[in-house]
C-alpha cells in the first residue's frame, strides 16, 4: 500500500532582517521574496510552494514583526504577520545567530500562544567568528520555550537545510496537495515584477530613502516575444523623487538595468522595462492608499 502524501502550510516568522526571505527563496529553489540588508524589506506575505515526492510544503513569508512604528504601513504589516499564525500547521521562527532581542522575545510570545509546533531556525551561523559559542547558545535557547526542534543553519550558504526539511516534513499532516506540483507561488507575475523593482530601489537607496517607496505595475503585456513592463515608483516628497532619479537620471537607469536583468531571468524572455517616478504624499500612512497598493491583512 502506497504511503499517504503529506501537505501543509508553514509560516516563516521573526523580527525584521533575520533572513526569512532568503530562507524562503532557498527552500523553494526560486527567487520569490525580495532580500536586502535593510530591515522591513518584505512587506507582503508570499506563498512559496515546495513539492517533492509524497509531500508539499506551502511556505508563508510574513513581514518581519517589529516594535514601534505608528504609521499605517507598520500596523498593516504587523496585522498581516499575526494573522498567519493560527492558520498554519508548522511555524519556523527565524533568529539571527547568537543575538536575542526584545523583539525576538515578543515574536516568541506570539508564536507560543498559537498552539502550533514551532521550529527555531538559528540562521547565519556561518558568520560566527567563534563556532564554540554555538552549542551553549543552543542550550540556552532550548530553555526559553518548548520548541519542536532547534536547527542551526545558513540560508545563504545552504547549510543544514536538509535537517530543517526533515523537521518540517515530520509535522506536516497527511493529505492531498493544495497546489499543482509545478506551481511555485500564488503571486502573479505582475506582483513579482513590482517586487523586483522595489528590491533594486532598496538596494540602491536604502540608507537615503528608507521605506518611502512603493511600486505599481501599470503595463504588463507581451508583444512579438518581448515582455513590455511599465512600473510607477511612488514616493512621498519631491526631494525623494530627485533622489530616486539621480543626477541626469543615473540612479533610475541603474535601478531599471538591474531590475530588467532579474525579470529576464525570472520570466525567461526579453523584457522592455520603463520606469516613472511620481509623488503621492502620505501613501504609507493612509490605510485606504495602502489597500489600493495591495497591502492588507493577507499582505
Amino acid at each position: 500500500m502506497a504511503e499517504a502524501s503529506r501537505a501543509g502550510y508553514v509560516a516563516l516568522v521573526g523580527r525584521p532582517n533575520t533572513g526569512k526571505s532568503t530562507l524562503l527563496n532557498y527552500l523553494v529553489g526560486q527567487k520569490l521574496s525580495i532580500t536586502s540588508r535593510k530591515p522591513q524589506t518584505t512587506r507582503h506575505q508570499i506563498l512559496g510552494i515546495r513539492s517533492e515526492a509524497g509531500w508539499q510544503a506551502v511556505y508563508v513569508d510574513t513581514p518581519g514583526m517589529h516594535q514601534g512604528g505608528e504609521r499605517a504601513i507598520n500596523r498593516v504589516m504587523n496585522r498581516a504577520a499575526r494573522a498567519v499564525l493560527g492558520d498554519v500547521d508548522v511555524i519556523i521562527m527565524v533568529v539571527d545567530r547568537t543575538a536575542w532581542t526584545d523583539e525576538d522575545e515578543r515574536v516568541l510570545e506570539q508564536v507560543s500562544d498559537s498552539g502550533v509546533p514551532v521550529i527555531l531556525a538559528v540562521n547565519k551561523v556561518d558568520l560566527l567568528a567563534d563556532k564554540r559559542v554555538l552549542l551553549p547558545h543552543l542550550e540556552a535557547l532550548s530553555q526559553r520555550a518548548d520548541f519542536a526542534a532547534i536547527v542551526p543553519l545558513s540560508a545563504l550558504r545552504e547549510v543544514n537545510l536538509d535537517e530543517l526539511d526533515a523537521e518540517v516534513l515530520k509535522r506536516l499532516p497527511e493529505g492531498d496537495f493544495f497546489f499543482p506540483e509545478d506551481q511555485v507561488t500564488d503571486r502573479t507575475e505582475r506582483f513579482l515584477a513590482a517586487e523586483i523593482v522595489r528590491e533594486k530601489i532598496t538596494r540602491q537607496l536604502g540608507d537615503e530613502l528608507p521605506y518611502a517607496t512603493a511600486v505599481e505595475i501599470e503595463e504588463f503585456a507581451e508583444d512579438g516575444g518581448v515582455l513590455h513592463i511599465s512600473a510607477l515608483i511612488l514616493v512621498e516628497r519631491r526631494g525623494q523623487k530627485r533622489i530616486v532619479i539621480g543626477e541626469g537620471g543615473s540612479r533610475l537607469r541603474a535601478i531599471g538595468t538591474e531590475a530588467r536583468k532579474d525579470m529576464e531571468r525570472l520570466f525567461d524572455q526579453k523584457v522592455m522595462l520603463r520606469l516613472w517616478v511620481k509623488v503621492r504624499a502620505g501613501w504609507s500612512d493612509d490605510e485606504r492608499a495602502l489597500k489600493s497598493l495591495g497591502y492588507d491583512e493577507r499582505g
